[in-house]
């Protein structure tokens, strides 16, 4: 399918953009504020919250690349945190959708954004001296673990009424195999059964206040003491 006939940008409700996909009748980010869901949900809950400085993260559905982009930014304004981002996505924005998103608020964000869509997939790229990006164009059932582990995921796919398959007990485990210990994943979806699919692939998970529209997310931690098992 053309990607610039699938794809339509939208105004969410905080003033900033989002995609809607026709191929998945669905919007890659909440229409109630697709900045504010991002920054709640996979900067404030997620790489806020892991403390390391020298972060390995692993994302499920690069989308707009706004996640990417807001880590990215976070680095160019602290040079004390240095991350290599692996991004997975099927099937990448076109580019000209892309250069439509409102998500920078000067030039130098800006070209930093596009900087990020226009580098080269399925190889690692240098987008700035503490900020080393990945993305591959791959389906994440493809995804095989490997002996590099990561501190942080943000699983950002399509609603599992969209991409159930993206959300059961199989694919936790490979990200529970896919993380370091004390890794965090952080995701938007507060479903009990995707949080119990969590909790039977070995996970601790919390539910956490949502972002502006949704009352719940859920954070996941591999090997954690203090998140009681929840029911």
């Amino acid at each position: 399918m053309n990607g610039i006939l699938d794809h339509q940008v939208v105004q969410t409700q905080d003033g900033s953009d989002t995609i809607f996909s026709s191929q998945f009748n669905q919007h890659f980010h909440s229409i109630h504020g697709a900045m504010q869901e991002s920054l709640h949900v996979y900067m404030k809950m997620g790489f806020d919250f892991v403390t390391t400085n020298e972060l390995d993260i692993l994302e499920i559905g690069f989308g707009t690349g706004l996640n990417t982009f807001l880590v990215a930014r976070e680095c160019l304004l602290n040079h004390s945190r240095s991350v290599r981002y692996c991004s997975i996505e099927k099937f990448p924005l076109n580019l000209e959708i892309a250069k439509q998103l409102n998500y920078a608020s000067d030039d130098l964000y800006q070209q930093l954004f596009l900087k990020i869509h226009e580098c080269e997939w399925n190889t690692n790229v240098e987008i700035q001296t503490n900020f080393i990006l990945t993305k591959l164009q791959i389906a994440f059932t493809d995804f095989r673990p490997s002996a590099h582990k990561f501190d942080l995921i943000f699983f950002d796919a399509f609603s599992p009424t969209v991409q159930p398959e993206l959300w059961t007990e199989e694919i936790f485990k490979k990200l529970f195999t896919s993380m370091k210990k004390n890794g965090i994943l952080v995701t938007y979806c507060a479903k009990g059964q995707v949080r119990r699919n969590m909790i039977a692939a070995g996970f601790s998970v919390e539910r956490l206040q949502g972002p502006p529209g949704k009352r719940e997310m859920l954070r996941a931690k591999k090997n954690a003491e203090q998140f009681p098992i929840q029911h």
